[in-house]
């Protein structure tokens, strides 16, 4: 018999592996459960793999996906496949999170090949130094592309990148003035890109395709680089780029930026970022825990989120299913529920136009600013959309995930008899557990109601439990709890 304690540790570990992944599917829970929260935690934030993703398997049938360029599934769909996939989800996590932060366009770039590489880049440091991603992005093509810093000339500066780096990758609005932007620009000049073959290889002035279509390379030019005295955040010197990220990550603005991202992120929502100038923060005392824990850490991004995942204000009631998913997380947990996809099926294209009509393009943000989340991944289109979305991938009875899903509520019972509440309750703990209201909860048995006792004692009956498992799982997915984090 399940104790309180528990049902109190199986929520506790559920609401962790739907914020430091895309949830868990019933065995993944049961596998945490066996290791117990704080080594949970630690595994998450150490994978000491890559992911066994068959991408020779892949680009051999998929010729669109070594291609990279047109703007629909294939960039994307390679990034979907793996987060679909993963079993290191907080490392994919965080490549959602500073994608979402660092916004990065295909539409402005033309190839998709760029903004993937971006991705990788995300995946190999994405929870070390902050000093050192911030470096990384700077000398990132589709970055450098994305802000027009390969314009950026000792001789004639751009501001593009000197300007989102502290406004929108660091520290926020009204902690820096407009000279240091023009001095931050100064720093990165002669940080540029490079692409041999599309610079040597030309035919009557065009580029001799689809050699032009190769990523672009990181290319510093100090003869291009403003070698003078630049003052920037109150320190003088004869900065460069490196120096110019040093300053800005020591500034407690910058602590304080990054860390109330990571709780919009990974604790509950916050309200959209161009207010936060004037609104305090959620929890101000927990804002403080994750800057003292960027200090102490030498700015260590995974320090800072191992102290989310064991600080009690994240274990703490008060912020479960506080977060409204983001469409990838919408579409990414519920194909993860469903089981494991074929590498060469069209499964993964159709999940990124999913999150696109949900309002998440994937390797497409809307503008620099990426995305906001909170409230404004819902209204009327959008919830539709994810209501239909859910209901399609789980009615699929014949799929692995689902079908052990309804094993699993088969388990609950000690006959093969079960009433038609008790089924309800059944799919909820499996699917989650899922948290609902009372109301919720009332309306789903009635609707059971109309299937009696459910058996499986025979085939017949089997096939009749099935049909009643798909139709309530579809319920329980269009529901508002669902789309909650």
């Amino acid at each position: 018999m399940t104790t309180v304690s528990n049902k109190q540790d199986l929520a506790l570990m559920a609401h962790l592996l739907r914020r430091a992944g895309f949830g868990a599917t019933p065995a993944e829970l049961d596998r945490a459960m066996s290791l117990g929260y704080d080594a949970m935690v630690d595994e998450l934030l150490n994978p000491d793999h890559d992911d066994n993703v068959p991408f020779d398997k892949i680009r051999r049938w998929r010729k669109d996906y070594s291609d990279l360029r047109g703007p629909g599934g294939a960039p994307g769909g390679i990034w979907m496949y793996r987060l679909i996939m993963t079993d290191t989800p907080l490392r994919e996590k965080m490549c959602l999170f500073w994608h979402r932060l660092f916004a990065t366009g295909h539409t402005k770039l033309i190839q998709g090949r760029p903004v993937v590489r971006q991705i990788d880049m995300f995946r190999k440091h994405g929870m070390g130094s902050f000093d050192n991603i911030l470096v990384e992005l700077s000398k990132d093509p589709a970055m450098i592309m994305w802000l027009d810093n390969q314009d950026n000339h000792a001789t004639n500066i751009n501001e593009n990148y000197g300007r989102e780096i502290l406004e929108l990758f660091s520290m926020g609005v009204g902690n820096y003035t407009e000279d240091d932007i023009k001095e931050t620009a100064r720093a990165f000049t002669g940080w540029s890109i490079v692409n041999p073959i599309y610079n040597s290889i030309k035919m009557n002035n065009n580029v001799m395709r689809p050699f032009g279509y190769l990523s672009w390379q990181f290319q510093y030019n100090d003869d291009d680089h403003d070698h003078g005295e630049k003052t920037i955040l109150g320190e003088t010197g004869n900065w460069n780029g490196e120096d110019a990220v040093r300053i800005i990550c020591k500034n407690e603005a910058t602590a304080r930026f990054l860390a109330r991202h990571l709780y919009h992120f990974f604790v509950a929502d916050e309200p959209p970022v161009p207010a936060w100038p004037m609104v305090e923060p959620r929890d101000p005392e927990a804002i403080d825990a994750l800057v003292n824990a960027y200090f102490e850490s030498g700015h260590d991004v995974k320090s800072m989120l191992e102290t989310i995942f064991k600080s009690d204000f994240f274990k703490a009631e008060s912020v479960r299913y506080a977060r409204i998913k983001s469409p990838a997380e919408m579409v990414v947990g519920t194909m993860r529920l469903a089981g494991s996809i074929d590498p060469l099926s069209n499964e993964a294209n159709q999940a990124v136009d999913a999150c696109a009509n949900m309002g998440q393009s994937l390797l497409r943000p809307p503008s620099v600013e990426g995305w906001q989340g909170g409230t404004d991944w819902i209204n009327t289109g959008a919830y539709v959309e994810r209501v239909n979305f859910a209901g399609k991938i789980l009615k699929n009875t014949d799929k692995s995930g689902i079908r052990d899903l309804i094993n699993r509520v088969k388990a609950k019972s000690t006959s093969s008899t079960m009433s038609s509440d008790e089924f309800v309750d059944s799919c909820l703990e499996v699917l989650g557990p899922l948290e609902v209201t009372e109301g919720t909860s009332r309306g789903l048995k009635d609707y059971a109601s109309k299937y009696g006792d459910l058996s499986w004692s025979d085939e017949a009956s089997s096939t009749e439990f099935d049909k009643a498992a798909g139709s309530i799982l579809q319920l329980i997915v269009s529901g508002h709890e669902y789309q909650m984090a």
